[in-house]
C-alpha cells in the first residue's frame, strides 16, 4: 500500500488498528487498546520520557494474564506508529548466551538470515555491557535495578 492509499489524514497506525479491530474480538482489543493507548497519546503530543502499557484487567501479575498474540499485535501498534510502516514482523532470534528474543524488524530484515544475525550479534553484546556495568555498580556501591 502506497502512502497515496490512505485515507485522508489517515496514519498507518490507525490503518492497523482499524484492521485489528475486524480481526480481534471485543475483548481483546479493548485490552490491546488498554495497553497501546498511552504510548499512542504521548507519541501525538510528543512528550519525552519512559511510557509505560497499562495492563488493567489482566489476571494476575501486571501483565501476565495477557495472551502474547495480544503483546505482539501491541508492539506492531506502536512500530507501525512510529515507522509508519505495516509491514513490521516480530521475529524470535536465537542469542548466544542460548535464549531467545522477539524484535520487532521490518519485513526485509525479519527475512533476511544475516540481518537477523547481526541483530542477535548486537544483543548479545549490549547484554555484555549491562552485565558489566551491573557489575561495576554493583562493587561502586551503586544500584543495579535502572
Amino acid at each position: 500500500m502506497t502512502e497515496s492509499e490512505f485515507p485522508p489524514e489517515g496514519r498507518p497506525v490507525d490503518l492497523y488498528l482499524d484492521l485489528l479491530r475486524v480481526r480481534m474480538t471485543p475483548s481483546d482489543y479493548a485490552l490491546l487498546l488498554r495497553m497501546v493507548e498511552p504510548v499512542l497519546e504521548a507519541m501525538q503530543e510528543q512528550r519525552a520520557g519512559p511510557i509505560e502499557l497499562h495492563l488493567e484487567g489482566a489476571e494476575g501479575a501486571e501483565g501476565a494474564g495477557v495472551p502474547q498474540e495480544i503483546r505482539d499485535e501491541a508492539s506492531l501498534v506502536v512500530a507501525a506508529a512510529v515507522t509508519g510502516r505495516m509491514d513490521n514482523q516480530i521475529v524470535e532470534i536465537e542469542t548466544a548466551e542460548g535464549g531467545s528474543v522477539r524484535v520487532v524488524t521490518d519485513s526485509g530484515t525479519a527475512a533476511d538470515p544475516v540481518r537477523c544475525r547481526e541483530i542477535a550479534d548486537f544483543i548479545g553484546e549490549r547484554h555484555r555491557q549491562d552485565e558489566e556495568l551491573r557489575g561495576i555498580a554493583e562493587v561502586s556501591g551503586l544500584p543495579t535495578d535502572v
